[in-house]
């Protein structure tokens, strides 16, 4: 059981890229392992949502930002899928075409006490970030919460910043990710 914002869920669901994103401070919790990439995580949540029947999705990971400090913990609430492109086609940047939905996805639990992000989702690890659109940068969490919405379940998402999105970013998150899982449990107990 975890309680968030007042609410109680009986049957939450961990998610994660990586096992380094989890280390020990989630060893007793009910989580999966997706991989890298929105493929790869709409793939594992799917079976993950079929097999566990969670009431809420918290995914917790590594990102960078060119906004945030690194070390911070923000809650993103808002989602782009930074690599759809079909601008040639007459469609919106970010925009997926032939659906009536904004480039910006809204389903997220927003945490009060943590700062509120917009995630730009993408298979590719950014490291010249300069769009304007988005604040946080990461690989999956487009992909989850587009599935917990389209499936109706609620979904926290919180992101440790890793690095600053830019030329040291490799160096940085091989550093950063062993300290992300302590960092994301304290922010998740407040």
């Amino acid at each position: 059981m975890l309680e968030i914002n007042q609410k109680t869920y009986k049957n939450p669901l961990f998610v994660f890229a990586l096992e380094s994103e989890a280390g020990v401070e989630f060893k007793d919790e009910n989580k999966v392992f997706i991989g890298v990439g929105k493929v790869n995580a709409t793939y594992y949540l799917m079976k993950a949502l079929h097999e566990h029947q969670p009431d809420v999705v918290i995914n917790l990971g590594t990102a960078g930002s060119t906004t945030f400090n690194r070390g911070e913990v923000v809650c993103c609430n808002q989602f782009i899928q930074r690599d759809m492109e079909v601008m040639a086609l007459g469609f919106q940047k970010f925009e997926t075409p032939f659906e009536n939905s904004s480039i910006i996805l809204n389903h997220g639990i927003v945490l009060a006490h943590l700062p509120i992000g917009i995630c730009g989702s993408g298979d590719q690890f950014e490291m010249e970030h300069n769009n304007h659109e988005y604040n946080v940068i990461d690989m999956e969490a487009f992909a989850l919460a587009k599935v917990c919405q389209l499936e109706q379940i609620d979904f926290l998402c919180l992101k440790y910043i890793s690095d600053g999105a830019d030329g040291n970013a490799v160096d940085d998150w091989t550093t950063e990710v062993k300290k992300a899982a302590k960092a994301l449990k304290v922010a998740l107990d407040k």
